[in-house]
């Protein structure tokens, strides 16, 4: 019969097997430490889909404003004069029957003249006073000029002298048809003639003078 040997078992190695055992544990806390900062990276890092611009503060926009035309007021149309209207009187300016009530017909010296009135001038062949619109005779005032062609008031305006404004109603009736004669300064018997056939086409007092409302209705006013 034959002879069976029975070798004893192996003892195992525990040294080595602690050995493996501490390199496992190591490779798995590698391992461990690798995948925590890995996942810790990813939670910081934003993705790329949720990730937000920085904010920039918007840049104002300025509007410039815009410009207004301003149109001119349309003036006022003109109602056309209603025909045959009666010539009205120009404010501030009397009547001839006013003005013939202030003049002064007494003769006085010239030291007197001059202490009653600033306005002294000589024209044609005497001297004239100014009184509220109107020149007068100054009677007295030289007697060596006392030469009028006609001796009651005379109408003015603009500073003009007695022989200018009887010039310029001369021009105007003839512009008119009135007068025929010729402008000189002086008031003839038919310049005055003309001058009531004036007024008494137009509404006026017909005194046959140069008036106020004879010198504007005559336009030069």
């Amino acid at each position: 019969m034959p002879t069976i040997v029975v070798s004893p078992p192996k003892r195992p190695n525990k040294k080595r097997d602690d050995t493996v055992k501490q390199d496992v544990r190591q490779l798995f806390l590698v391992l461990s430490w690798l995948i925590s900062i890995e996942l810790t990276a990813s939670a910081q890092s934003p993705s790329p889909a949720t990730s937000q611009a920085p904010s920039s503060k918007p840049k104002p926009v300025r509007i410039a404003p815009k410009p207004v035309r301003v149109l001119p007021k349309s003036a006022p149309t003109a109602q056309p004069a209603t025909a045959n209207a009666p010539a009205r009187k120009p404010a501030n300016v009397i009547t001839y029957s006013a003005a013939l009530a202030r003049s002064q017909r007494a003769r006085h010296s010239r030291d007197w003249w001059k202490r009653h009135f600033t306005t002294i001038v000589f024209v044609g062949g005497g001297y004239y006073y100014f009184d509220s619109g109107y020149w007068f005779p100054a009677w007295g005032y030289d007697s060596s000029y006392e030469s009028y062609d006609y001796d009651g008031p005379i109408f003015t305006y603009g500073n003009l002298l007695p022989d200018q404004v009887i010039v310029n109603v001369q021009r105007a009736l003839q512009d008119l048809g009135y007068f025929a004669g010729p402008v000189s300064g002086s008031l003839s018997p038919a310049t005055r003639r003309a001058i009531s056939a004036f007024q008494q086409d137009n509404g006026l007092e017909i005194n046959g003078v140069v008036d106020g409302p004879t010198v504007s209705a005559l336009g030069l006013i």
